[in-house]
């Protein structure tokens, strides 16, 4: 009988094995950059546990005030968001760009002090522009780059390929700041390249964004050795909006190599099953994220949609397309964490704190 009995036990912990192993740190996509940090590599584990399970709540906070929307959070529902994000921007409001990116760098060592996870953006200037511009050297609206200027952009050695690896080289030199002060980063920069807007939009297919993307990566990876940092990919939500379109993420997407987590900018309240179904394909089991919102998903929404790790609350919109009571109860919701949810041991692993 004890003879049966462990050849009972033998077959069944051969079937259940493979179930004990699914979703284990060595089955998880690793960091595309194969020298990220410590802390970076800890960051991406921590998203992995709980991908499915939870969503972080994040909000954007603009580059060149010292008005924190992250504060106003904390006074609507008694928290602070899980994330904080900024942006190195291109409007500085009359102030030298070096010294609102310098501010901006050290808010976000106060956020990671806290507790908070960072994630920073870059609206940028056309690289011939510099690093300020107006608004419309930026939000092009359909003038889209010409095949020829987008050429010599991700050619090496052309003039205008110089320029973006000086724009490029300056906020570089802020990144590694946090790489030195031991601070992951989701960086996500040139979002919602699918869409009309930008002058990085447009350029479908290999030998347009992907090539953007891709010389990034390779720069900041390679040459800058930037090694905190998180690559997301974060594309618009598709729509047919008449001169307001966002295409295919596919048609934009640089490949599986150089993403770390793909994203999609949600707003008007867009919230199509097929926005985050299709990312999940995309992706290939890597992590999906809500890269920006305008009114804040509901606890229906994540239930209905749940490999989202994260949404980020777009700036004012936190007022401006979203009540009080709204903004509470996805704080306060089971499938929320915030910062008090948060739980950063002393080397560098990050876990959750029940609810």
């Amino acid at each position: 009988m004890k003879r049966v009995t462990t050849i009972l036990l033998t077959i069944l912990f051969t079937l259940l094995a493979p179930l004990a192993v699914c979703g284990s740190p060595e089955d998880q996509p690793q960091p595309v950059n194969p020298n990220a940090s410590p802390e970076a590599r800890a960051l991406l584990d921590f998203l992995y546990q709980i991908k499915g399970k939870y969503i972080l709540a994040g909000q954007h906070n603009g580059a060149s005030s010292i008005y924190e929307f992250n504060e106003d959070v904390k006074k609507l529902t008694g928290t602070y968001p899980a994330l904080w994000g900024s942006d190195f921007s291109w409007n500085f409001n009359g102030l030298s760009p070096d010294s609102v990116r310098q501010a901006m760098i050290e808010r976000a060592r106060a956020a990671h002090q806290k507790g908070q996870i960072v994630t920073l953006m870059w609206h940028s200037c056309f690289p011939s522009r510099g690093d300020s511009c107006k608004r419309e050297d930026i939000w092009v609206w359909k003038n889209t780059v010409s095949p020829a200027d987008w050429d010599s952009l991700v050619t090496a050695g052309t003039a205008l390929n110089t320029q973006w690896r000086a724009q490029a080289d300056k906020v570089a030199a802020y990144l590694k700041q946090l790489r030195d002060a031991h601070i992951p980063v989701l960086w996500r920069p040139y979002h919602e390249m699918n869409g009309v807007w930008f002058w990085w939009c447009q350029q479908p297919g290999r030998q347009g964004f992907a090539r953007l993307w891709n010389m990034m990566y390779d720069h900041f990876t390679n040459h800058h050795h930037l090694n905190n940092l998180l690559w997301v990919w974060n594309a618009n939500a598709p729509r047919d909006t008449p001169d307001d379109e966002a295409y295919d993420y596919a048609e934009y997407f640089p490949g599986i190599g150089t993403v770390d987590i793909l994203a999609a900018d949600v707003y008007r309240q867009d919230w199509q099953q097929s926005h985050h179904d299709d990312l999940v394909t995309l992706g290939q089991g890597k992590l999906i994220a809500l890269g920006e919102v305008g009114t804040m998903p509901s606890a229906d929404i994540v239930a209905s949609q749940p490999q989202w790790v994260w949404f980020m609350e777009w700036a004012q919109l936190l007022h401006t397309q979203n009540t009080p009571d709204w903004v509470r109860a996805i704080y306060h919701a089971p499938c929320t964490l915030t910062l008090d949810n948060i739980v950063r041991h002393p080397d560098g692993s990050l876990s959750v704190r029940p609810k």
